[in-house]
């Protein structure tokens, strides 16, 4: 039997953390990002930039189906209204400019993130409030 294992504030905050790196590495508004160093020299293209290519397409992939397998269809946009009228919310009270493409490109960004790391999260989270436990069925014709 697999050990119990604890998850709290600091395994969400890894899962968040990983969600943000994958994110940002993809795409951000300061120029640092996968898609600007690919599209500055385009269409050459290296097998190193390949290779980064792919560990970051891993990242999506593992992000992704978590999130998909957890939250569903519904669970996602549940989770991006709730964080997109957050960030609505939060840019209303403090008054930051939503005109800018940088303040909007952070919103979407941090809000994707989000979404995902909730989405990683969700199946730790729904067994701390209610008990139930999520399990994948796997078919196997060799019993």
């Amino acid at each position: 039997m697999a050990a119990n294992r604890h998850f709290g504030w600091d395994s969400f905050l890894v899962r968040f953390v990983f969600a943000i790196i994958v994110v940002f590495a993809t795409y951000n508004p300061e120029g640092v990002s996968y898609y600007h160093w690919i599209a500055e020299e385009f269409p050459t293209f290296t097998v190193f930039k390949a290779f980064v290519g792919v560990v970051l397409l891993i990242g999506w992939i593992i992000l992704l189906r978590a999130t998909l397998g957890s939250l569903g269809f519904i669970g996602i946009l549940l989770a991006s209204a709730f964080f997109g009228l957050a960030i609505w919310l939060i840019i209303d009270v403090i008054g930051l400019s939503a005109d800018s493409q940088r303040v909007i490109s952070y919103i979407v960004a941090i809000m994707l993130a989000s979404v995902m790391s909730i989405g990683v999260s969700w199946s730790h989270i729904r067994r701390r409030i209610s008990g139930q436990v999520d399990t994948d069925e796997i078919e196997r014709d060799d019993i």
